[in-house]
């Protein structure tokens, strides 16, 4: 978020400013060039690539932190890279769609997933599962109702969290009444 407003402050002294932060917010995903998307996936690789090499240090930070430094880590170090890559992640991202986007990506189906799933392998799954069906819904939405299509995929996104939330909510309902 640091990154994102430096560049608003940047863009603040351009002529195109408003244009430029209007398309940091709303986005304009259907314009990106070939060359984007390609710099974008070769960054994205090599964040997957730390992150899969260093999966162990990424998972004690997360899920059991108090056993890191018993066994010689910096947790801090750790928090430091992580954080790195996901600004890096982020701000690289913002520059093909846009801020709802990126954040509705970030955060929805992760929450979806903790709400469908226990194991982390079946809430990556269900997770990445989510993301493309909606990505797929708010497309197909932008496309036949001529709609922004950045805010279509995060409406759909928010579409998925709402019915993953009562379907849940639902299963808990009849789980507790089976239990009684």
């Amino acid at each position: 978020m640091v990154a994102a407003a430096a560049s608003f402050l940047l863009l603040s002294r351009s002529p195109e400013a408003n244009e430029e932060l209007r398309r940091t917010l709303v986005g304009d995903v259907l314009l990106v060039t070939p060359g984007e998307v390609l710099r974008t996936f070769a960054l994205f690789v090599g964040v997957v690539a730390i992150h899969v090499v260093f999966r162990r240090q990424f998972l004690l930070l997360s899920f059991d932190p108090t056993l890191g430094p018993s066994e010689g880590l910096r947790l801090w170090f750790w928090d430091f890279l992580f954080y790195v890559l996901f600004g890096v992640v982020v701000t690289s991202f913002v520059r093909i769609g846009d801020a709802l986007l990126v954040f509705s990506y970030l955060i929805i189906p992760a929450v979806c997933a903790n709400l469908l799933a226990t194991t982390l392998r079946v809430r990556l799954a269900v997770g990445w599962i989510i993301a493309a069906l909606a990505s797929v819904g708010g497309l197909y939405a932008s496309y036949g109702q001529d709609l922004p299509t950045g805010a279509a995929v995060a409406c759909a996104l928010g579409l998925a969290l709402l019915l993953t939330g009562i379907g849940s909510g639902l299963s808990l309902i009849g789980v507790n009444a089976a239990l009684k």
